[in-house]
């Protein structure tokens, strides 16, 4: 039976606690670091070379659905009434909104350090220590807009160019793309140079600390930003019925640069050997609220 994700803002204390009280216990066991390390060891960019699956990559949405989906039934093993909720960065946009409170995930980082003091996750408790990361440090960090670099959550305009685009992925496959909707949503800049970011991206540089690069799965609020990521990759295909779900239909050609570096529909996901076709339809698994 399919379960519902909820908006962030509208779940309830009881609610709340239930889903930190899962994550905790995925990370007490252990599971929860296996989660982030599985996020670091995918984490390829257009310059490592081999398969990149889960970033600057057509199958950027599909790996992240499977990989969120794993995360929300390891979660549901110690709760079955749990689900990941989300959180529309287009419309609760400041750090006083409900997500970031005590009971919950806990606000910014201090000046200082940039370590987060507040809520469940903060390292002063015991509960939360940083033990996979590409940054020194065990204790969870934030710096909410980034002060000395100051960037902005994207607004509902800025999403609403990504999800207008009519196709779904272009050539060259990567984070150059200058069309197409994944990139478009994912959010790297279309021309090389430009240090201007988009959508998903420029909400992983608004949180800042743990949630920049690989390690960003360290930071509990990663799976409520993918959640809305899905969710709005949900939308566009309700916008766009008549376009081609997913592409590239067909591999690059030998001899193009992109040859054996991405995923066609019909290939199969890393690590999980699940094919991405599987992966482009979510109402039989769950649904949105």
């Amino acid at each position: 039976m399919a379960h519902t994700r909820q908006n962030q803002s509208n779940l309830s204390k009881a609610q709340k606690r239930r889903f930190v009280d899962a994550v905790l216990a995925l990370k007490r066991s252990g599971r929860y670091d296996e989660f982030v390390r599985m996020h670091i060891d995918f984490y390829r960019g257009d310059g490592d070379g081999g398969l990149r699956v889960a970033h600057m990559a057509p199958s950027f949405f599909p790996w992240h659905r499977k990989f969120l989906l794993e995360f929300e039934r390891a979660l549901q093993r110690v709760d079955p009434g749990v689900s990941v909720p989300y959180w529309d960065w287009t419309v609760d946009r400041t750090p006083a909104v409900s997500l970031w409170g005590d009971d919950f995930l806990g606000g910014n980082g201090r000046r200082s350090d940039r370590q987060v003091t507040t809520g469940p996750f903060a390292h002063r408790h015991g509960h939360w220590d940083i033990t996979e990361a590409v940054t020194d440090g065990d204790f969870l960090m934030r710096d909410f807009g980034r002060p000395q670099n100051p960037v902005e959550l994207p607004s509902r305009d800025e999403l609403s160019e990504a999800m207008s685009e009519p196709q779904y992925d272009a050539e060259p496959w990567n984070s150059t793309s200058a069309s197409g909707f994944r990139n478009g949503l994912e959010g790297w800049p279309s021309r090389r140079g430009d240090r201007t970011w988009f959508n998903h991206n420029r909400v992983h540089r608004w949180v800042s600390g743990h949630m920049l690069g690989a390690g960003s799965v360290n930071d509990p609020v990663f799976w409520l930003h993918h959640a809305f990521v899905d969710l709005c990759w949900s939308r566009w295909r309700k916008l766009h019925p008549e376009s081609d779900p997913y592409l590239p239909v067909q591999p690059p050609p030998l001899g193009n640069a992109q040859h054996g570096r991405v995923l066609t529909v019909e290939d199969r996901m890393p690590p999980w050997d699940t094919p991405v076709r599987d992966m482009l339809e979510h109402r039989s698994l769950y649904r949105y609220a």
